[in-house]
């Protein structure tokens, strides 16, 4: 197989256009081999971005100049929407992709696009206001793989399915980052040829990465100095990098030492695993026609808010109570982790979230007049968590949609609107419950899960259900912290081997002085913890 010739220093030395130039003519011979080597399907991964447009121009420009008979086997071209992706990023790709169908119909190409999205119960907002996650943290990153890894590797998987193998092109490259490289080099050991990797998450398949020792530079020499096969422009590619750039400036690259605004980085408007959404903040400051995102980007703002306590509940989404040490200024305390957020907290995004999108609706250019935030499938699992899972059978999504957007929701999932409870008995409680919020959350569990209960044949688990209500919802915020404080300090003992303390904590040699009765001693009643918890239980 033909190969470019490379530098040794690759990631270091700069290379001439002569060069660039033989490298190409280099890797349009090796993917022609590759490619007819086999019938293992493609997939290219394409984001819109300049590396995916590099690699996947590169791919197409290959396969167009074979000739009709060898080009019998399927490219697959997968983008993934999140949902939540920088509206004119999105709106590039979509379009896009209509046009690579287009052109790969008309030039009889073996090319087929999909967008992808992630199932509707991964949502980024089923997440946020449906299950309560908090904004995506490094120690906490549950967006990544729920949005973009799930949906393509869900394609990649149904392709191995049909054949039994799969060779997935990305435009990877270590020039991108030191601990992309880093990675990249370990993968190296394990090649089967030249620059396919074995991919360490999906079995039966490789990973083909054409540009891996480009720079930023030659990326977009090719894509400025090679016309776009699928007829869509490079040059709107450029403008749109570099109006995401801080400063504007973007040069036209017309040789190896024009520096280039490959700097720009684009993804999801609610990102908060990034200090701040610098191309988004950028577009809008070198665009007055962009202004109408600014909402966004001060939605944004919000949930990166760093201090959300208040917002929080005290015990995780299991109902149970799991302490952490917190470092402070004066030492260290032994704290619950902040949980999901609350139910005030979860209405109050989703209110958020819909004036957002109805103001940005009225102030986008007409093009953009149909954005959509959130689906209304995203809203109707957000509204059977709360339901269901939440047990807020006041159903207050319905009321809020109606408030923001005045029209009614229309719920697609059938029988949604169907409930023996509703708002008028949710008001009821909380006047029952005199603001005792966790009396209020123990009645509606309990009236709740009879109703789940109502219509079925066999009430099989019902008396385990309601004991589960007891066990994470009956005690105040104050006993159930200090009860797993206790639990944990018991877990000390235990694994510290001493034998009094934990004698101590289980016997309750402990005398509770406090809850010993007006005008007996404690040789008249000795009071223990594990008494105290039993008369609190009882009371």
């Amino acid at each position: 197989m033909a190969t470019a010739q490379q530098p040794e220093n690759k990631g270091h030395e700069t290379r001439t256009v002569a060069d660039l130039v033989e490298d190409i003519q280099a890797l349009t011979t090796e993917i022609q081999e590759l490619y007819c080597l086999d019938q293992i399907p493609w997939v290219i991964g394409y984001s819109g971005g300049k590396d995916s447009s590099c690699v996947l121009q590169l791919v197409w420009n290959a396969i167009a100049a074979l000739t009709p008979e060898k080009r019998t086997k399927t490219i697959y071209v997968i983008t993934t929407d999140t949902l939540v992706e920088n509206p004119i990023v999105a709106a590039w790709v979509r379009n896009s992709l209509k046009q690579m169908k287009s052109e790969a119909q008309a030039q009889g190409l073996p090319f087929e696009p999909h967008l992808l999205q992630p199932d509707f119960k991964e949502t980024f907002w089923v997440g946020l206001i449906g299950k309560g996650y908090p904004a995506p943290r490094g120690k906490f990153r549950w967006c990544t793989e729920r949005l973009k890894i799930n949906p393509s590797n869900r394609f990649i998987r149904d392709v191995i399915r049909a054949s039994g193998e799969a060779i997935v092109v990305l435009g990877t490259r270590k020039a991108e980052s030191t601990k992309r490289a880093s990675r990249m080099r370990k993968l190296e050991a394990q090649r089967v040829r030249d620059r396919l990797s074995p991919n360490m998450n999906l079995p039966n398949s490789l990973v083909y990465s054409p540009i891996e020792d480009w720079q930023n530079d030659e990326v977009w020499i090719y894509l400025m100095q090679w016309e776009n096969p699928w007829r869509y422009s490079n040059k709107d590619l450029f403008t749109m990098y570099r109006g995401a750039s801080a400063d504007n400036e973007c040069p036209l690259v017309v040789d190896t030492s024009t520096p280039s605004c490959g700097s720009s980085r684009f993804g999801c408007w609610v990102c908060t695993l990034v200090s701040q959404d610098k191309s988004l903040a950028a577009m809008i400051q070198n665009d007055e026609e962009k202004e109408w995102m600014q909402p966004l980007l001060d939605f944004r703002k919000e949930l990166d808010a760093e201090e959300t306590r208040d917002k929080r509940d005290f015990r995780r989404r299991n109902g149970g109570v799991q302490l952490y040490e917190r470092n402070l200024e004066d030492g260290t305390s032994i704290e619950p982790i902040p949980g999901p957020f609350i139910k005030e907290a979860r209405e109050d995004w989703l209110r958020k979230l819909l004036t957002v999108e109805k103001q940005i609706r009225q102030t986008a250019p007409e093009n953009m007049r149909d954005i959509t935030l959130i689906t209304l499938e995203e809203m109707s699992e957000i509204r059977r968590i709360w339901l269901e899972e939440r047990h807020e059978f006041d159903d207050s999504l319905p009321r809020i949609y109606q408030e923001v957007t005045g029209e009614e929701f229309q719920d697609p999932r059938p029988g949604a609107d169907y409930s023996l409870l509703g708002r008028d008995e949710w008001i009821v409680l909380e006047e029952i419950c005199e603001g005792d919020a966790m009396h209020l959350e123990l009645m509606a569990k309990l009236l709740d899960t009879e109703r789940q209960y109502h219509k079925k044949t066999r009430r099989v688990g019902i008396y385990e259900t309601l004991e589960k209500c007891f066990n994470t919802s009956s005690r105040s915020p104050e006993d159930a912290i200090k009860n797993a404080r206790l639990k944990r300090e018991l877990s000390e003992a235990v694994s510290q081997g001493d034998v009094a303390k934990v004698k101590q904590m289980t016997l309750g040699d402990v005398p509770a002085i406090n809850e010993v009765d007006e005008g007996k001693s404690e040789s008249d009643e000795e009071v223990t913890w594990a008494s105290m918890k039993f008369k609190k239980e009882n009371s």
